[in-house]
């Protein structure tokens, strides 16, 4: 190969301190550091997928801005041969792609680490570090002598960049070639095309930078049948298998690609075989609002209904979540919780709107909320929902944030018992009431405080035919009086206590040896607590577990904070919410709990739990410099 300038020919990848460079085996984090709208998210992925398909496990994270194209943007892949899910901290080799965040992009390399950067343009050292191990490839320089479309350069590029990876990596280009005929099948010249352009990258680096990386990618058979999914694709699939067929919704980031989702879905599975009509109602509201109040209609009409939105759009639904909470009506909301208050950070991460969604609206009111841990459970409680909030007859909430909603996880295959029979609660049927049964539509007839329904039109004189938020008897008319009103709020209580046996139970894991110490934790935390949960077991620290799966809590969760001196709660948000909710829900004093609380709008690592609880018990371990701050 011939070099025009000085600034292409390869750089050094030993730096002046001569740090030991990084050595690992499918054990390491890359992270790209690209422009928003450059065309380098398909490139990235195509990246993540190459190495699943060599059997090795790896979670991505997609870090990207709220703004419009030009912003950075970040895409980061732990590959984990142990099959750790969750981020782990730190970078090991960073692919530099964006001038705007070079000086932020080389502070979070790990010593040792690898800066993978074009090198049509000399660095200034002022910009570098002693501990860290330069990768130039003159990417743009490539492109630019192979292709003169301007498009087509910058398209190239990402993908150039990716082949240089591949051979530094020892990924197999074969695997490349395989994923983009699949992607590309109808468009046989962009196959060719993009392995040129995968095939120039590997060149340069097999030829000039063959020892430049001890980071290598070798062939498993860890990955075995999961798949890899976005939590949003997931649950708007469960809604179709949990019998949904109304969906309104207002678009906001990041739950708009769930009601997408149930779209898609739903033109595959609820259209008619007979008339082939639609078996299902999509409604883009003018606002959350409206969406939650149609959403309100059609659960009092009988349908299975759900919205799907954010903090912000919550918010605005407060009064009508209250009309649903005490008039009994079944509704799901799908809450993808993301950094606040006010617009906060559109695309970021937080588990901060628990109190919001327990308590929403005004006056007394408690809401069921489910914890999904991954995609999986996504799918599973997106399900279960609507067997809860009809059973109940009641607003569901099943609480995912930006991290599992908007990002590619990997988990089992969804299961399905197709013999599986909806649950639709206490509903009196016309037989029933043109037999005179007593029906009292806010009437407890067997102790658990789950009055009958019935469904408007079931019978031309008798049940219900509308509602109304107002204050009312056990038979639904309208009374003022103390005795009546306190009488039915009493039930509301008796009812959230029934739920206790019907939301999802807390997981339990016993440590290795007897733990005075206990860790609760929930949703997308569970992957970085897995991990942190092995590595101080390592160190001697031993923690008893609980991952909770849904408020109301039930009541080992009360035994479990009993049986230990001290219980960690972990959590992503500013307030110890969490925590608050059990304190006021199980009467806990609030100093048998000890927060661990990561809000900065980033998916919590193992490191940062692994640090906090050791730096709380005193125990000696070695701190990385993410974890010490």
């Amino acid at each position: 190969m011939n070099y025009a300038t000085a600034e292409e020919r390869p750089v050094s990848t030993r730096n002046s301190a001569m740090t030991p460079m990084i050595s690992a085996v499918n054990d390491f984090v890359v992270k790209f550091s690209n422009v928003n709208g450059s065309g380098s998210a398909s490139a990235n992925e195509l990246f993540a997928r190459s190495i699943m398909r060599m059997g090795v496990p790896l979670v991505s994270r997609n870090i990207f801005p709220s703004n419009c194209q030009g912003m950075p943007t970040w895409y980061e892949v732990r590959i984990s041969g142990d099959g750790w899910l969750g981020r782990r901290g730190g970078v090991d080799l960073m692919v530099a792609m964006n001038p705007q965040t070079w000086e932020k992009d080389v502070e979070t390399i790990d010593p040792g680490g690898y800066l993978f950067y074009d090198s049509i343009k000399l660095l200034g050292r002022h910009k570098l570090r002693d501990d860290i191990h330069l990768i130039g490839v003159p990417v743009t320089s490539i492109s630019n002598s192979n292709y003169t479309d301007p498009r087509q350069r910058q398209l190239f590029k990402n993908i150039i960049y990716v082949g240089a990876l591949a051979a530094l990596l020892d990924i197999d280009l074969a695997i490349f070639e395989d994923l983009l005929s699949q992607q590309f099948e109808s468009k046989q010249k962009l196959i060719a095309a993009n392995v040129q352009a995968l095939q120039l990258g590997a060149d340069y680096v097999r030829t000039l930078l063959p020892n430049a990386c001890k980071l290598k990618v070798v062939k498993s058979d860890k990955v075995g049948d999961r798949i890899f999914i976005q939590g949003n694709d997931a649950a708007g699939l469960g809604a179709v298998y949990g019998g949904a067929t109304v969906c309104a919704w207002y678009p906001i980031t990041p739950s708009t690609s769930l009601p997408e989702s149930f779209t898609a879905n739903a033109k595959r599975f609820r259209i008619d075989p007979m008339t082939g009509e639609n078996n299902y109602a999509v409604v883009q509201a003018e606002d959350e609002i409206a969406a939650i109040g149609m959403v309100i209609g059609a659960g009092w009409n009988g349908a299975r209904a759900f919205t799907a939105t954010s903090g912000p759009g919550v918010s605005l639904m407060q009064e009508f979540l209250g009309l649903a909470y005490f008039a009994e009506i079944p509704a799901v909301i799908f809450n993808v919780q993301r950094g606040g208050p006010s617009t906060g950070m559109p695309t970021r991460t937080q588990q901060a709107d628990i109190l919001l969604c327990a308590y929403a609206s005004h006056g007394d009111t408690k809401h069921v909320l489910l914890f999904p841990e991954d995609p999986r459970e996504s799918f599973e409680f997106a399900a279960a929902s609507f067997d809860i909030a009809e059973r109940l007859q009641t607003p569901v909430f099943v609480m995912m944030d930006l991290d599992i909603g908007m990002n590619d996880w990997l988990c089992k295959p969804f299961e399905w018992d197709d013999a599986r029979i909806y649950d639709r609660g206490k509903i009196m049927g016309y037989d029933a009431l043109e037999a005179g049964t007593d029906f009292g539509r806010y009437l407890d007839v067997d102790g658990d405080a789950i009055p009958f329904r019935t469904l408007p039109g079931t019978h031309p004189k008798r049940g219900a035919f509308f509602t109304r938020g107002t204050s009312r008897d056990r038979y639904a008319r309208y009374s003022e009086e103390g005795a009546v009103y306190v009488d039915n709020m009493q039930r509301l209580l008796r009812k959230f206590e029934t739920a206790k046996s019907i939301v999802p139970r807390p997981v339990l894991r016993l440590a290795g040896e007897k733990a005075k110490y206990g860790a609760i934790y929930f949703g997308s935390t569970s992957p970085a607590m897995d991990e942190a949960f092995a590595a101080l077991e390592e160190i001697g620290v031993h923690l008893d577990t609980l991952r909770l799966r849904a408020f109301p809590f039930a009541d080992e969760v009360v035994d479990f904070i009993h049986a230990h001196n001290q219980v960690f709660v972990i959590e992503q948000n500013r307030d110890a919410q969490m925590q608050k909710l059990l304190v006021n829900e199980c009467a806990i004093d609030p100093a048998r709990f000890i927060s661990i609380l990561h809000y900065d709008g980033t998916p919590i690592t193992a490191r940062f739990i692994t640090a906090a609880i050791d730096a709380r018990l005193g125990v000696n371990t070695p701190r990385t410099k993410e974890a010490a701050e």
